[in-house]
């Protein structure tokens, strides 16, 4: 006996969407599995929004934060190398029998507040941001089960410094949050069992370094892992490999995650996700794989420095140069500020944050989301680089110097009569210009006051419709 007609649609409904659930898996492309050895992990495309992003602020905050003297390297130069400047330090202001441990209660942090770090980061026009989860001292900002008592909720602040920042950012701006990790640690003494026995032990990696990294990629998710550190052992002692294949396949971030190339010794600037080669890398040239240049504005320090002199810090005009550089070639730029114990960013690098974001304000179009040029800096004129903006199809042109003669000279894009466009980004009306075949043209910039100009260092050119 047929049951009422009315339920019979529904019925067959319910059987073809299961048939067409049991079939949807076939029909989706397979997620790629990387195998954990560096011919699979290299193969592995790069998330499209770090190329995109160009820009990041990189953040050193940890124990060297209370000395504030000489460099974040402070334990290894004053207990290792015994270097004379830090010795006389310790022993001028610090009494006798006091350790490098003791420095711990006194990183307070009272005055970190993640919002307004993160209005400020916002404010840089930076895309993502990178705090040290951990240094080489091995002091975690985290409450590692894996560091006790050597971690922030244990000890000095009593707080998780890495949760509020990263929800702090998440919670006020579109920005990524990445972190840095350091796998070894100087005076661990795990890890110098494993250094005497020329690692052929490998007890750090296997009861601190990796359980970390596990760690902060669960309980954080951050969509940058930025790897540092490797004590001079190599990539399978760490068991790179292996990790980043969990990372890349079964990761709560495997599908937006970066990562770099310090992985252990032979893997910089030859495997991992985008390249770092070596730090303030800025080749001034094109490269065929993805890198980045993280860089100081403390040009001798990643930490804070009380002793800093104000001829020490690079000027925004500087930043903005290093900025046009480095997308100009292909790369990305990772700018580092060092907060102080207590928790403040100084104002110094405040106001060289809030100064590059005002730059990046008027000509933003010229580096987020741009692709190198077929030339990235001009034959003519010194001093100009070039990106390329592939959705509109504008080649940016951004001199440096603004020329006292009033015009411009370009040896390299090549006009064409009654097509060619011209503009100032920040000034509106379009400018003049001058072709000169194939040796390029020459632009008339507007005569305009100080107070006029679009903004004070480095000023951005579209050129639309060039050959």
């Amino acid at each position: 006996m047929s049951g009422p007609p009315g339920r019979a649609a529904p019925r067959l409904l319910l059987l073809l969407l299961l048939l067409l659930l049991l079939e949807l898996p076939g029909l989706l492309p397979a997620r790629p599995r990387y195998e954990p050895t560096w011919g699979s992990l290299d193969a592995r495309p790069l998330p499209a929004w770090f190329d995109e992003a160009k820009f990041g602020i990189f953040i050193h905050w940890g124990v060297f934060s209370v000395p504030s003297f000489g460099s974040e390297w402070f334990w290894w130069y004053w207990q290792k190398e015994k270097r004379e400047p830090y010795v006389k330090f310790m022993e001028a202001n610090y009494p006798p029998g006091f350790s490098y441990e003791d420095f711990g209660p006194l990183f307070t942090a009272e005055f970190f507040d993640p919002n307004q770090w993160v209005d400020i980061l916002k404010a840089s026009g930076a895309k993502y941001v990178v705090l040290t989860s951990k240094h080489h001292e091995g002091f975690t900002l985290w409450g590692s089960k894996y560091s006790w008592n050597w971690n922030a909720v244990d000890v000095g602040p009593k707080r998780d410094l890495v949760a509020e920042l990263a929800a702090s950012v998440r919670n006020r701006t579109d920005l990524h949050f990445g972190l840095y990790h350091s796998l070894f640690e100087w005076f661990n003494p795990l890890f110098l069992e494993d250094a005497t026995n020329v690692f052929k032990t490998r007890k750090f990696p296997t009861s601190k370094s990796l359980p970390e990294l596990y760690e902060i990629v669960t309980r954080y998710q951050p969509e940058i892992i930025w790897s540092d550190g490797d004590g001079n052992a190599p990539d399978t002692y760490w068991n790179s490999t292996g990790f980043l294949a969990w990372l890349y396949n079964d990761s709560p971030v495997r599908d937006t995650v970066v990562t770099n190339d310090r992985w252990g010794v032979g893997s910089i600037c030859t495997h991992g996700g985008f390249y770092t080669c070596s730090d303030r890398f800025n080749p001034g040239h094109l490269l065929p794989h993805k890198w980045e240049n993280c860089m100081t504005i403390d040009k001798s320090s990643w930490g804070y420095r009380r002793n800093a002199q104000l001829d020490d810090y690079l000027t925004t005009e500087d930043l903005v140069k290093q900025l046009v550089e480095t997308v100009s070639c292909g790369g990305n730029l990772l700018m580092n500020i060092g907060p102080t114990h207590d928790g403040r960013i100084a104002v110094v690098f405040e106001e060289r944050l809030r100064q590059m974001g005002a730059w990046l304000k008027v000509n933003g179009e010229a580096i987020y989301g741009t692709k190198p040029w077929r030339a990235q800096n001009d034959t003519v004129t010194p001093e100009v680089w070039y990106t390329f903006s592939p959705k509109e199809a504008k080649v940016n042109a951004i001199f440096l110097s603004w020329p006292v003669s009033g015009t411009l000279e370009l040896g390299e894009p090549q006009a064409k009569l009654g097509e060619t466009q011209v503009k100032l980004m920040g000034y509106k009306e379009l400018l003049k210009w001058v072709a000169l075949g194939e040796e390029g043209m020459v632009i008339t910039l507007p005569q305009l006051t100080p107070k006029q100009l679009p903004c004070l260092w480095g000023w951005t050119l579209q050129l639309t419709n060039i050959n």
